[in-house]
């Protein structure tokens, strides 16, 4: 595993200028790029550094295609009327829509039951990986909706993920078809500033 796939980018600028990228283009992500994602990932701080995190990397647009129609059809049976799921319904009842967004790798971070705070952790494990990747000239997308399903018993089988493994953080990753303007960010909402001096 090479640090020197990393571009040299400024934190500052990975942290104000990562986008999610939900449009990616033909051109193939690396095996070697995806290993130093990992190796960039498992560098997050973890309580009492137990360092939960487990991974799962799937490449291929075919598999993560049908993937995508697996994860549609398990959302629109199970989740109940009140959940947010169906006001999207359409959406993924839709046979076009790609809940993937036509990514051709997904990198799903699980945690190990039975440790401090592990979905904490991994979600730390997850934002190193995703500017990282900014680093590289990758492009990510988190995707929640996809979790329940990869958390399923016969899906964590299908992939080889131990039984006791959680499925905390989903993250497509490819080449951005093109640039993604930036959302607005609110101003950091304070309560409180204890400043002193002494």
């Amino acid at each position: 595993m090479n640090p020197s796939l990393v571009t040299d980018v400024g934190l500052t600028d990975a942290i104000f200028h990562r986008r999610a990228v939900r449009e990616f283009s033909a051109r193939e992500t690396e095996p070697d790029s995806v290993e130093q994602l990992l190796v960039a990932a498992v560098q997050a701080p973890s309580a009492l550094n137990q360092q939960p995190w487990g991974f799962v990397v799937i490449h291929g647009r075919t598999r993560l295609a049908d993937y995508s129609q697996r994860v549609k059809a398990f959302l629109v049976a199970t989740y109940p009327t009140s959940f947010e799921v169906h006001s999207r319904s359409d959406l993924y009842e839709d046979p076009h829509y790609d809940i993937l967004h036509g990514a051709d790798t997904l990198v799903v971070i699980y945690s190990k039951r039975g440790r401090l705070h592990p979905t904490e952790d991994c979600c730390l494990a997850a934002e190193n990986l995703m500017l990282a990747a900014y680093g590289q000239g990758l492009g990510t997308c988190p995707i929640g909706f996809a979790r329940p399903w990869l958390d399923l018993p016969e899906i964590k089988r299908e992939l080889g993920v131990p039984d006791h493994w959680v499925a905390v953080f989903p993250v497509v990753l490819g080449y951005p078809a093109g640039p993604v303007a930036p959302t607005p960010r609110e101003e950091p909402d304070v309560a409180n500033w204890v400043w002193e001096t002494s």
